[in-house]
């Protein structure tokens, strides 16, 4: 019962925390606008018009975002290192990232390879975003088919390390025939970005987000049994197959979504999980999965306000603050710990 309350006592900081995060990101940026007028503008109605339409149009969308992509790799980083009881899996171990980089490097950089025949009119948000979509669903397709075939989970992994490696390839090959600006470009996307969402955007991410997230929640039974090994699971009468696939899919639909609209975001996948079993000191998914959501989220926007180098007109790459900032903390726990707890 004490373990309980510990637990809430601990999930209700995280959410004070996460709200004080939220409207300190909102606050922040090359304009600093105070946390009253931020308030004023959620909740009623701003006499300065320039401050409503920065917090409104743009602060608050890339808030929701970054809360969204922290979650969402939080939790699809948790999934994958429970399928493959390997704590080095990530979010994008599946090759997911790697065939999103393929689509959108085929329509940045496809025209210095075909001569033309994909011009600059042709690279949009939009055809990013689509780009990325197909190159992840097409992966994602591929190691579907494979995970059908094969039974021994770590296959599965280490097919679809061999999915990138081959993606890595292609793009090489793209880039080397590439122009100095459309590698530029390619480069800005993998850079990874959280500010690029309107509303009609975000609410096509979140739509692909949820259904994710639902099959996640609905896996809790099944990554609890996986943690004490595939015959224990077999014995609880889960289906493995089936639930291999369930746990494939959701992580493809959140981490695929969240690359086509935010960008290749490395290193939160794989650390938050751990960060959050070094605090809560447990395996049992239905207090990891809530709690790897809201270390996520607090994260992001942690890394987020950080990047965007308050007081000044300058953003840093997010791929290059979620690393900077993120690995010390998970190094210093580990050591602190001197064990790793999974």
């Amino acid at each position: 019962m004490s373990k309980q309350k510990t637990y809430y006592s601990q999930f209700l900081l995280l959410l004070v925390v996460l709200i004080l995060c939220f409207f300190i990101n909102l606050s922040l940026g090359s304009v600093s606008i105070p946390l009253k007028s931020i308030f004023g503008s959620l909740f009623g109605s701003l006499e300065n018009n320039t401050w409503e339409i920065i917090i409104i149009d743009y602060r608050l969308p890339k808030a929701i975002t970054a809360i969204l992509v922290g979650s969402g790799l939080g939790i699809s980083g948790l999934l994958m290192q429970t399928l493959f009881r390997n704590p080095l899996a990530g979010p994008f171990v599946l090759g997911i990232s790697s065939g999103a980089s393929l689509g959108v490097a085929l329509v940045i950089l496809g025209s210095g390879l075909f001569g033309g025949l994909l011009t600059t009119v042709l690279i949009s948000k939009w055809s990013i975003v689509i780009a990325s979509s197909l190159g992840s669903f097409l992966v994602l397709m591929a190691v579907i088919a494979v995970s059908s075939k094969v039974r021994d989970t770590m296959a599965i992994l280490i097919i679809g390390l061999m999915f990138g490696s081959i993606t890595a390839a292609v793009v090489s090959v793209l880039s080397y025939f590439s122009s100095a600006e459309q590698l530029q470009q390619y480069i800005f996307w993998g850079f990874g970005s959280l500010s690029n969402l309107s509303w009609q955007d975000l609410l096509i991410f979140f739509g692909i987000y949820t259904i994710g997230i639902i099959l996640s929640i609905a896996s809790i039974k099944g990554l609890n049994s996986l943690l004490l090994g595939d015959n224990y699971a077999k014995s609880l009468g889960l289906n493995l197959k089936q639930n291999r696939l369930i746990l494939i899919l959701a992580t493809s639909l959140i981490a695929g979504t969240i690359t086509a609209f935010a960008g290749p975001i490395a290193f939160i996948g794989l650390a938050i999980p751990h960060l959050t079993r070094q605090i809560f000191k447990t395996s049992n998914h239905k207090i990891l999965l809530p709690a790897v959501f809201l270390f996520g989220a607090i994260v992001m926007l942690i890394c987020d306000s950080i990047a965007q180098i308050p007081g000044s007109d300058y953003t840093l790459p997010i791929n290059a603050i979620t690393a900077l900032i993120g690995a010390p903390v998970v190094i210093w726990l580990l050591v602190r710990q001197r064990k790793m707890i999974f």
